[in-house]
């Protein structure tokens, strides 16, 4: 079973070489595609037209000790093997597998369901494992509770409800296939959080069956508790700026403005790189074929010319293969993280409101004699609000950090191995030919020079 998620464990270690060791290894990740060179953790140097995206130059704000550049060990594979999270698969007690999408058809609407397996050793729960069938309204339902019961912990994002912006039909397989992915990493994600999975919401989901979610949503606050969340939502932003909010939380906001402004230049610049390489792909793919031809036309070339469209053919499927693990692995990642940035800035809003209606009460008692008893006892509560939610925000950031720098420097290793065994795979496809040639000149040199 796949086992997408992740779990915290030791900081992964930074070493003390700087941004530069990472930013040779993000280089030659993306710099292998035809186009623009992509350097993730360095600069990004494109003609004078496109200066907007230069990402990551001399600002060091994201290459600083907790961000993506940590030191490399010589061998990638190496560097990712030797990090060991503490609590690996082995002590998990709960799996969650997303599957068998099905597609369905009313006399009102069209809708996919997606089979949701669970298997667990834990106390709580009835059986050992589960089936269930979800649609994707269930899953933003799931999102909702969650952030509602925890307003400060960073809640995995999900796909958007029409991904990449309208360049696949809602319904085709690659669609479904994208989401299926999707909301498979999502339930992982929240599995191995240690707050978020023992959330009850989220064990009625894996568990109840249809109508049994049915009711409970229907459990849920009502209009008019959730319209006085929306206005003291709005309230609190109108008030501007809290007074009162701790440096550690500013700093949060400042990296988060940066992050969103870097990771969104990845994400576009990483589709730009995939597009440039299927054209790419698409022109290559038509060469084999002219070369077969043209060898029939050409008895005395007729070897060579077939030789090369072998040759063309080979590339093309390595080609083809480097594109799909761009587009499985690279942009799914760059995508998520683009999601997370917002989440994040949303987590960070919604302290912010708490820490203000703490504020405001503190106004209101220095600017009242009377009823001093009854603004202290709530002020008494807030803070204690306060202090939960500082705390929850400050554990949850220091996790979310930990794993983002992994699917990074994960992530961008395995790009570039695979661009390495592309490159290696063409060179030799191309160097076998030229040697047969060089092989065939030489026999034909000797034949003409006997008497």
């Amino acid at each position: 079973m796949e086992a997408e998620g992740r779990v915290p464990g030791p900081p992964l270690p930074t070493g003390g070489e700087g941004p530069g060791t990472d930013s040779h290894l993000a280089a030659g990740t993306l710099g292998t595609a035809r186009g623009p060179l992509l350097a993730a953790a360095e600069v990004l140097a494109l003609d004078d037209e496109e200066d907007d995206l230069e990402v990551f130059s001399k600002d060091t704000s994201l290459t600083e000790v907790n961000s993506f550049s940590p030191s490399v060990p010589i061998s990638p594979s190496s560097m990712i093997n030797q990090y060991k999270f503490e609590d690996g698969p082995e002590l998990r007690d709960l799996f969650i597998t997303v599957d068998d999408p099905e597609s369905h058809i009313t006399a009102i609407e069209t809708f996919i369901t997606y089979r949701v397996v669970t298997k667990t050793t834990r106390g709580e729960f009835d059986s050992s494992e589960y089936e269930v069938r979800r649609r994707y309204q269930d899953f933003l339902w799931l999102k909702s509770k969650l952030e509602e019961a925890h307003p400060t912990l960073i809640i995995p994002p999900l796909p958007e409800k029409f991904i990449m912006k309208g360049m696949v039909e809602r319904f085709s397989d690659e669609f479904i296939e994208t989401r299926r992915k999707a909301l498979h990493k999502f339930l992982n994600r929240i599995a191995d959080h240690p707050t978020l999975t023992f959330n009850e919401d989220f064990k009625i989901f894996l568990t109840a069956q249809a109508w049994e979610l049915s009711s409970h949503k229907k459990q849920g606050p009502g209009l008019l508790s959730r319209m006085g969340q929306t206005v003291r939502a709005v309230a609190s932003s109108v008030r501007g700026a809290v007074k009162n909010r701790p440096e550690m939380f500013t700093e949060m906001n400042s990296y988060m403005e940066t992050f969103s402004q870097k990771i969104n230049l990845l994400d576009k610049i990483a589709h730009r790189i995939y597009k440039e390489e299927r054209d790419y792909f698409n022109e290559m793919k038509e060469y084999g074929p002219i070369h077969t031809l043209w060898s029939a036309s050409e008895e005395d070339l007729a070897d060579s010319l077939k030789g090369i469209a072998s040759c063309i053919e080979r590339c093309c499927r390595a080609t083809e293969k480097r594109m799909a693990g761009l587009s499985e692995h690279l942009l799914p990642i760059l995508h998520e993280y683009v999601l997370y940035s917002e989440i994040l800035m949303g987590v960070l809003k919604r302290r912010d409101q708490i820490q203000g209606e703490l504020d405001s009460k503190v106004d209101a008692l220095a600017n009242k004699r009377t009823e001093k008893d009854l603004f202290s006892e709530e002020i008494g509560k807030l803070e204690d609000k306060v202090e939960r939610a500082n705390n929850a925000l400050k554990a949850d950031w220091d996790r979310w950090k930990q794993n983002m720098q992994w699917d990074m420097r994960s992530t961008f290793t395995n790009v570039a191995e695979n661009n390495l065994r592309y490159y290696e795979e063409c060179l030799a496809t191309w160097e076998s030919f030229l040697t047969s040639q060089t092989v065939d000149l030489h026999v034909d040199e000797d034949s003409e020079d006997r008497p």
